[in-house]
């Protein structure tokens, strides 16, 4: 399976907007890294992840997400995680990082 990334930041909000579809693993956790360097290049401004899409991420892809929020909580910003399934929600749990993001929804 592949990983497709739709991104938009919200003048409104002042954040950026990203639907992750499909997985992150060893595979595709670099091309995340990649687009969310990126972003911050752009603006470094807090991420919200919709993970309606997201089918499985494993320890690499969370490894990715723990980077970008040191990164981001640097300047007091964020990332915030909505629409998540329930085993990829178990995960968070089982882990303590829905202590560390945002989960909502």
């Amino acid at each position: 399976m592949s990983l497709s990334i739709v991104k938009n930041f919200d003048f409104e909000k002042g954040l950026w907007n990203i639907q992750l579809n499909g997985e992150v693993d060893v595979y595709t956790a670099g091309q995340l890294k990649e687009t969310f360097i990126s972003l911050l290049e752009e603006k470094k401004e807090s991420i919200k992840i919709d993970a309606s899409e997201l089918e499985y991420i494993d320890s690499t892809g969370l490894g990715v997400l723990i980077g970008i929020l040191k990164r981001l909580k640097q300047d007091n910003k964020n990332i915030i995680i909505i629409n998540i399934k329930p085993s990829i929600k178990k995960l968070l749990n089982i882990t303590g990082l829905d202590k560390i993001f945002v989960i909502e929804g």
